[in-house]
């Protein structure tokens, strides 16, 4: 197979029908020549910015809140830390940079081999959750909207869409009846509204939590508080693709170049312990004192600064960057506890 189409025209041979979203985002994101396969990424030379590409700040807050996990749980010697889809170790080199403590409970969980290639020291590099019961903390950051999707479609009533290929390669979508277990699906919505179906982000959820024998699953994403809601907005508001910081193509042009995102449906996930905006998270955990110290550092050696002052002087920009409530700041930080 020569490319992400390629794959998705054998797999609709082999099911003999065609795909669901979620079969079609599997192949275009995680597939042979999936965007994240290939090389696609967050970053500043990636195709996206997230909180820890941001600056060292957010694995600084991050690393207080695992601190205080640990506390919680009695100083545990068996304590662990797991992050879930951590693309090229931007958040673990954050956190053991400033929490060095935590070299060698560190589990850096990621698909791409060639992003774990990029991993620092001091994690495990994994392409799956460990196989037994820890206890400890999983941590995922704007993972939950990467997470495969069945989509939804009102016409007189709820649809389901799939993806189709054509014998040349073309896709386009099939409109079939919607499944009798989304009758939960909003009663009525605008002709051509629009909802993600996320069956895998809460499945996700569910065996993040059953792999804690104690401990918490922290999540960030940008969320909507009820399905309903999104039936409302236009689905290019939700469903977004994204290719070098910029926004893509339609979800069904060129498979395997470009990100594809959903908003995630809070209602859709087991109920959290905790949900508070990224900005109340950040506060919540020192983000206010971690930036004092910053100023402070960076006020001694002003006059002939290092590296580590400049980094410490950025931290005021950061801050307001995670916090901007027309940006990340508006994410919602959730979490569940054992």
């Amino acid at each position: 197979m020569h490319s992400a189409a390629d794959e998705l025209a054998a797999t609709q041979h082999t099911l003999g029908r065609p795909l669901q979203f979620d079969e079609y985002l599997s192949i275009a994101l995680y597939g042979i020549h999936g965007f994240y396969t290939v090389g696609g990424q967050a970053g500043r030379r990636g195709d996206f910015i997230t909180s820890p590409e941001v600056g060292p700040l957010f694995g600084a807050v991050i690393s207080r809140w695992i601190d205080a996990e640990f506390e919680r749980l009695g100083r545990p010697d068996n304590f662990t830390i797991v992050e879930v889809g951590a693309g090229p170790g931007t958040l673990a080199r954050a956190v053991l940079t400033h929490a060095p403590q935590w070299h060698g409970r560190y589990v850096a969980v990621e698909l791409s081999a060639a992003q774990r290639g990029r991993h620092p020291e001091g994690v495990t590099s994994t392409d799956s959750m460990p196989a037994s019961p820890f206890v400890g903390v999983v941590i995922a950051n704007e993972l939950l909207d990467n997470l495969p999707f069945r989509l939804a479609v009102f016409d007189g009533g709820w649809r389901e869409a799939l993806v189709a290929v054509a014998s040349d390669g073309t896709l386009s979508e099939v409109l079939v009846s919607a499944p009798p277990e989304w009758q939960w699906l909003p009663g009525h919505a605008p002709h051509g509204a629009r909802v993600p179906v996320q069956h895998a982000a809460s499945a996700w959820v569910t065996a993040a939590r059953s792999a804690l024998q104690a401990g918490s699953v922290l999540a960030f994403d940008y969320c909507t508080a009820r399905t309903a809601m999104l039936s409302a907005v236009p689905w290019r508001e939700w469903l977004r693709t994204y290719r070098g910081h910029e926004r893509g193509e339609h979800y069904l042009r060129q498979p395997g170049s470009q990100d594809i995102t959903t908003q995630v449906c809070l209602d859709q996930l087991p109920e959290a312990t905790v949900v508070r905006s990224q900005a109340q998270f950040l506060q919540r955990w020192g983000m206010a004192e971690l930036v004092e110290e910053g100023i402070a550092v960076w006020n001694e050696q002003a006059a002939r600064p290092n590296v580590h002052a400049l980094r410490m002087r950025s931290r005021v920009r950061e801050a307001e960057s995670l916090s901007d409530p027309s940006g990340v700041g508006a994410f919602l930080a959730m979490e569940w506890r054992i």
